[in-house]
């Protein structure tokens, strides 16, 4: 299993279209609504700028042959959301983990599958269910809110695999959105 590397700051370079999808995330987060709503109207936001070949520059599409590469292309001043790029090569994968905040992913290039889990008590300790396996093909959003969002994502593809997140978190500060990884016995 691999995991990222830490979080590097892409270089100032940046694009007209990820700057415009900064301000309408922008302005949906300031709304001040509760996370999940937040979240999904953020998905919104994101949906339509996947798959467009002026949202990222060359090098925030790079890829790591050791570990799934994360880029982290915005974090606002606040805190209060970061946008980040992770670029999956075939068979890398993340270990099964929860996040810091609210989510949204969105798939602009291959696809990602994905394990879902929940925790459940077993005795004295906890163990977790897996309750499904997605595939999101490219143009495909999910989003999310702590708690029940215990995942882990995989590239099981030949090819190259980009995704854009959006975190309720600034990423360049705490280097990574994962809050807990979790090493308890599984179903499958």
């Amino acid at each position: 299993m691999t995991t990222a590397n830490p979080a590097t700051v892409t270089p100032p370079a940046t694009t007209a279209r990820l700057r415009s999808l900064v301000t309408e995330i922008r302005e949906t987060v300031n709304r001040g609504l509760p996370p999940e709503p937040t979240a999904y109207m953020v998905a919104e936001r994101l949906l339509p700028h996947l798959g467009r070949p002026d949202l990222l520059t060359a090098e925030q599409c790079e890829g790591d042959p050791r570990n799934y590469r994360q880029h982290v292309l915005h974090a606002e001043r606040d805190g209060s959301f970061s946008v980040v790029a992770l670029v999956w090569l075939p068979g890398q994968c993340t270990p099964v983990h929860d996040h810091v905040s609210w989510c949204v992913t969105g798939v602009h290039r291959g696809e990602e599958h994905e394990r879902r889990y929940r925790l459940v008590p077993h005795g004295t300790s906890a163990r977790l269910v897996a309750t499904g396996d997605v595939v999101n093909p490219a143009g495909t959003v999910a989003a999310f809110a702590p708690p029940g969002d215990i995942h882990l994502v995989r590239n099981s593809g030949t090819g190259p695999a980009l995704s854009l997140h959006v975190y309720g978190a600034d990423i360049a500060r705490l280097g990574t959105s994962i809050r807990r990884v979790y090493d308890l016995p599984a179903d499958r």
